[in-house]
């Protein structure tokens, strides 16, 4: 008689495996993680600056923004689509312009961004905190970039979960400027030849100019795809959300633009550091704290998202050998980058000590704009090669070759302005 079978012993489990990011963001977090980047910078903080520059004509500048952006968000929607990976900007150059030195150098960049773009929003917070609390600019920053640190190390769901609250907080925020000033919009009709601009060049300069500033408020669409990895069903979902995203963010602005210039005096709305708890003011007789309160809460969540691309980028690329080993470790516990999350923080604190609101705003721009340039360059590259893979979402060649001409003649003016603004 035969011995009976035996089952071959069970592989056991590997050991010392390597923690991966978690899938935890749905279509909808997704959305309100891009809304909560753009508006925490664009309205709540920057109107003020932007009036400032185009006066009357502010609404005209957030249009004129919109139509840079649009070609090269739909440009990175495709190529997350294409390559739904951390560190996307460094990985769409490096597949589409074949260079892997220009891919490190974009992904530095891109990390420089946020670390720029989250200094400008805490520069921002510090005026509206200290309508409740006398306290120095330097320890508010410190104090802030502390709790962000805390938050982004915590955990990706629990950081998306309190970015998507807060979120809806800041759009809640709008939508009650956007009542207590609805009288405005009633009275469009009456208020579009005074918003319509006339043609004189120093008008138009104006309005560029604002539109340079205005650009900042646009970006977040961008920061989405490093967090690909940890998205669910990404290739479906990352340019639907782009495109979702800035649909939305650029609705919100024309028509708080709209209601904010004709709220109060324009010198009054380009010098107060809390321009849209000034509009509720004027709007409704009180004080205007719970404006300030969502303003707060708005600015929190633009930083806390800011950091949380910036620390992916960091381990993307180190993911691929593109920095350190250190900034590739992913905590056994809480699945985070945490060495790559401490290091956003500290940059962060820094150039938010030495720099203000508008310059670190037109750095960002300026940044985005190269980046932007080149990330349109890889889309039209892998476009003209052959056998290329079918994708779920495919633009024709002209989108990414409109983006680039638009991009890099931006930039060109960006920096002008940036000269003017240090007087070099």
């Amino acid at each position: 008689m035969s011995p009976p079978l035996q089952r071959p012993p069970a592989p056991s489990p590997p050991q010392n495996r390597t923690p991966a990011l978690r899938r935890a963001i749905s279509l909808p977090l997704l959305v309100l993680y891009g809304l909560g980047t753009t508006i925490g910078g664009g309205i709540y903080v920057l109107i003020g600056a932007i009036i400032g520059r185009a006066g009357i004509y502010t609404p005209l500048s957030f249009v004129v923004a919109a139509l840079m952006v649009t070609f090269t968000a739909l440009s990175f929607g495709e190529l997350s689509a294409r390559f739904p990976k951390s560190a996307g900007e460094a990985v769409f150059i490096r597949e589409g312009l074949n260079s892997q030195v220009l891919a490190i150098i974009v992904g530095y960049l891109v990390i420089a961004n946020g670390v720029v773009s989250s200094a400008a929003l805490v520069n921002g917070f510090v005026g509206y905190f200290q309508v409740f609390v006398s306290a120095t600019d330097g320890l508010v920053i410190c104090g802030l970039m502390v709790l962000i640190g805390g938050l982004a190390c915590w955990g990706i769901g629990q950081s998306m979960l309190v970015a998507a609250i807060t979120t809806l907080i800041e759009i809640a925020g709008l939508g009650l400027i956007i009542w207590v000033g609805r009288d405005a919009l009633l009275d469009l009709p009456g208020l579009w030849v005074t918003l319509t601009p006339i043609a004189d060049s120093t008008v138009w300069s104006g309005i560029f100019s604002g539109a340079f500033l205005a650009f900042f408020a646009f970006i977040g669409f961008e920061d989405m795809v490093n967090v690909a990895e940890e998205v669910k069903n990404p290739k479906r979902n990352m340019p639907l959300a782009i495109i979702l995203t800035l649909a939305i963010t650029t609705l919100l602005y024309l028509v708080i633009s709209v209601i904010v210039v004709a709220s109060a005096p324009l010198a009054e709305l380009a010098a107060s550091p809390t321009p849209l708890q000034l509009v509720y003011q004027q709007r409704t007789g009180s004080n205007g704290d719970i404006i300030s309160l969502i303003s707060i809460a708005a600015v929190l969540n633009g930083v806390l998202i800011l950091v949380i691309m910036g620390a992916r980028v960091l381990y993307g690329m180190a993911a691929k050998g593109w920095s350190a080993k250190l900034f590739g470790r992913i905590h056994a516990h809480t699945r985070t980058p945490v060495a790559a999350t401490l290091t956003v923080v500290i940059l962060t604190t820094l150039l938010a000590l030495t720099l203000k609101l508008e310059a670190l705003a037109q750095i960002t721009s300026l940044v985005m704009l190269t980046i932007s340039t080149l990330v349109n360059a890889a889309l039209v590259s892998l476009k003209y090669r052959p056998q290329q893979a079918a994708v779920s979402f495919n633009l024709p060649v002209w989108v990414p070759l409109a983006g680039f001409v638009i991009s890099a003649g931006f930039s060109f003016f960006v920096a002008l302005d940036l000269v003017q603004l240090f007087n070099i």
